[in-house]
């Protein structure tokens, strides 16, 4: 996949079609906090009142057409040198490299435009592999096991956490 293809930016109301096309996917879905959108209609509302609302949250675009989202919320308070990192992309967009891109732009633009970011934090479900591979690739540490760690979609999780730091160096 060519990375010059491949750009993150704020989601537009244009963009409901193809959020729901990848948004209503169970497999997309299965290790984010939010259910799979059931329809267009309710693709448009959460992109009006959920995703244009929150800044940090960017649309992984292709081409300029939204296949996922990547969101890097800073803490705030005396927490505020941390963020925490959250995305979802389109199963057809799978292992083509375009996440581990993603998450590079993403990581590089927070340290810049928010100088007190010093580390960025990933959550990681045990049994999402994907997940821990696109992190690996950009160059997060994985920093331990989390038992019953969060609650998500009815259970209660295991899970890996993972660091990235200002001063590491993007693979």
């Amino acid at each position: 996949m060519d990375p010059n293809r491949i750009s993150l930016r704020p989601f537009k109301l244009s963009d409901a079609d193809d959020f729901f096309s990848w948004a209503k996917d169970e497999r997309v879905t299965r290790y984010v906090r939010w259910n799979p959108i059931p329809s267009r209609e309710a693709a448009l509302k959460h992109i009006k009142e959920v995703a244009i609302p929150r800044p940090c949250r960017r649309s992984i675009c292709l081409d300029d057409r939204s296949i996922g989202d990547v969101s890097i919320r800073p803490e705030s308070g005396s927490e505020r040198h941390l963020a925490r990192i959250g995305y979802a992309l389109g199963s057809e967009y799978w292992n083509q490299g375009i996440m581990t891109v993603a998450i590079k732009m993403a990581i590089s633009s927070v340290f810049k435009e928010l100088d007190y970011v010093v580390r960025v934090e990933a959550l990681v479900d045990e049994e999402n592999k994907g997940s821990q591979r696109a992190l690996e690739k950009v160059g997060f540490q994985k920093e331990g096991f989390l038992r019953k760690y969060a609650f998500n979609k009815g259970k209660i999780r295991d899970m890996f956490i993972y660091s990235f730091l200002s001063s590491d160096e993007i693979m």
